[in-house]
């Protein structure tokens, strides 16, 4: 497997109060995560498409938008319009799944298709051929800060096997040491927040989270 190592830094963990200076803070990244949560698909609310377009102004890194929401097609536009690179929506939601993929598509974005822990991958991979990306969630969505769930390995384990191509995702609890136990079963993002922004020194972080999801490969 040859799939870059992508390291993509959740503002979830950041700041608020000085966004721009933490997007600058992480701008060695690969990818920016953007947690969107609406309250409803989870027990969390965060930030929107305004806060995503100001963001986008002074960052110049990809943003990897995931849309922790119920009803994604009907704000696929609004994120697309703020600068999302990648626009990825959960499976579970209440959304037509192929109609978002492809209103995405539509709007010019790459699409990307999450499940949360206890989904079966049966739920993503009769739209791989239409997806750029598959996140495959590591804890519970909704809350930052929560412990890796090496459970979920065997999905990613799946899915590659099924498409070497793909980039998979892997959003929950990575830090250091879980980051290998996520390369070696496949994956090849990785959403960091606590661990990165949490750091003294986020570029070193990201520098030593990237190593080792290559060598775990």
């Amino acid at each position: 497997m040859n799939n870059k190592v992508k390291i993509s830094p959740s503002i979830l963990a950041s700041d608020y109060a000085n966004l721009q200076s933490e997007l600058e803070r992480i701008s060695t990244s690969d990818l920016i995560h953007v947690d969107v949560m609406d309250g409803h698909f989870v027990p969390n609310i965060s930030i929107g498409a305004p806060v995503t377009a100001a963001c986008k102004k002074v960052c110049d890194v990809p943003f990897d938008v995931h849309l922790m929401i119920s009803n994604p097609l009907d704000y696929a536009e609004d994120f697309a319009k703020a600068g999302a690179d990648i626009i990825c929506f959960h499976s579970e939601c209440d959304s037509d799944t192929e109609e978002t993929i492809n209103k995405i598509l539509s709007l010019g974005k790459k699409a990307g298709l999450a499940i949360k822990p206890a989904t079966p991958i049966d739920e993503v991979v009769k739209y791989l051929d239409k997806l750029s990306m598959v996140l495959v969630m590591t804890v519970e969505p909704g809350f930052g800060g929560q412990s890796f769930m090496e459970s979920t390995m065997p999905k990613v384990e799946a899915i590659r096997k099924i498409n070497p191509d793909i980039d998979i995702e892997v959003d929950g609890g990575i830090n250091a040491e879980t980051i290998k136990i996520a390369a070696k079963a496949g994956a090849n993002v990785f959403v960091a927040g606590s661990a990165v922004f949490k750091s003294e020194n986020p570029a070193e972080t990201i520098a030593i989270l990237r190593k080792n999801a290559q060598d775990a490969q």
